[in-house]
């Protein structure tokens, strides 16, 4: 059984969010540095949906979840 693999466009996509990288780029550089205190899934600027979806896939471990972290890692870098 081969597993799904998901990166950044893929999660932006799921999320309903523009994917293409500069859009990625733009998003993560408007949002972050997130205070650390902030879970990814907390922060104010999703959706509930986009919040229980993000929440879920880190809580189950789910196939979403390595890239559910990256995202988490660039939000909370403070460049």
């Amino acid at each position: 059984m081969e597993l799904p693999v998901h990166d950044l466009t893929t999660l932006f996509e799921q999320l309903g969010l523009d994917s293409d990288p500069a859009s990625i780029d733009a998003f993560i550089a408007s949002h972050s540095p997130l205070p650390e205190a902030v879970k990814v899934s907390e922060a104010d600027f999703w959706s509930p949906a986009q919040k229980a979806f993000l929440k879920d896939e880190i809580m189950e471990d789910a196939d979403w979840a390595p890239i559910v972290d990256e995202l988490n890692v660039r939000l909370h870098r403070r460049d």
